[in-house]
């Protein structure tokens, strides 16, 4: 029986390193357009200055790189897991940085201030990273008549037809927000279109900027999705 070869963490260093600062990956995030991935303070940084991948030179988007990004929680535990003592240690440096950062509040050396912002975030983090760590794509919500059928009288434009959201949001979504916005009835259905089509229910705004608005040759920024009182073909 062959003995399995003990392997070292250095061997997976080009794997798990950031190309830009060359440390260990700290939340991993990745670029959707070119797929390679950098440390989250690290890209972020980079695209305040320039749209393009640091590593292959590629055009990430046009006006706004921070959309193409996502965070890869699953590379991370496993950088974690690889790594001795990283995890530990990076929570360390983010324990400092907050005293550091709110040094005498409620006590005399902040560590009862650090360790209840802490606990804090721990508690809510679901929601705030939730929010943080999904990228977000701009929008604009067009009213689109249906030349004086049902309904037009009763579907308005907003106020406000630009929106930011998270790129998991779904057509049913912002079918809901829509009907908030506008008070419709409860019953009242709405079709939200993209590129003249109506749009499934489940379609994120992911998947429409793939594959109905981006692949179509609509790089104009943001994406336009029309709605419409739903019309009865029965």
């Amino acid at each position: 029986m062959a003995t399995q070869r003990r392997r070292f963490v250095k061997e997976f260093n080009p794997h798990i390193t950031c190309y830009i600062c060359k440390g260990y990956l700290i939340k991993p995030t990745t670029v959707t357009e070119c797929l390679h991935t950098f440390c989250k303070t690290c890209i972020v940084q980079h695209f305040e200055e320039s749209n393009d991948c640091p590593k292959c030179g590629n055009q990430v988007h046009e006006t706004n790189p921070l959309e193409m990004l996502r965070l890869d929680n699953t590379l991370e535990e496993i950088i974690f897991k690889l790594v001795p003592g990283l995890r530990e240690g990076e929570q360390n440096r983010e324990l400092e940085f907050w005293k550091r950062k709110q040094p005498q509040e409620n006590g005399d050396d902040g560590v009862v201030n650090v360790k209840r912002h802490r606990d804090d975030e721990e508690e809510n983090d679901e929601d705030r990273d939730y929010h943080r760590s999904d990228p977000q794509i701009a929008i604009c919500l067009d009213c689109l008549r249906n030349n004086g059928q049902s309904g037009d009288n009763i579907v308005k434009g907003l106020m406000k037809k630009f929106i930011r959201c998270s790129t998991r949001v779904t057509v049913g979504t912002i079918k809901k927000f829509l009907s908030l916005k506008l008070k419709l009835p409860s019953t009242y259905e709405l079709d939200v279109l993209c590129n003249g089509e109506i749009m499934g229910k489940d379609h994120t705004m992911e998947f429409i900027y793939m594959t109905r608005w981006r692949l179509r040759g609509e790089n104009s920024y943001p994406m336009v999705l029309q709605y419409r009182p739903r019309i009865d073909f029965g």
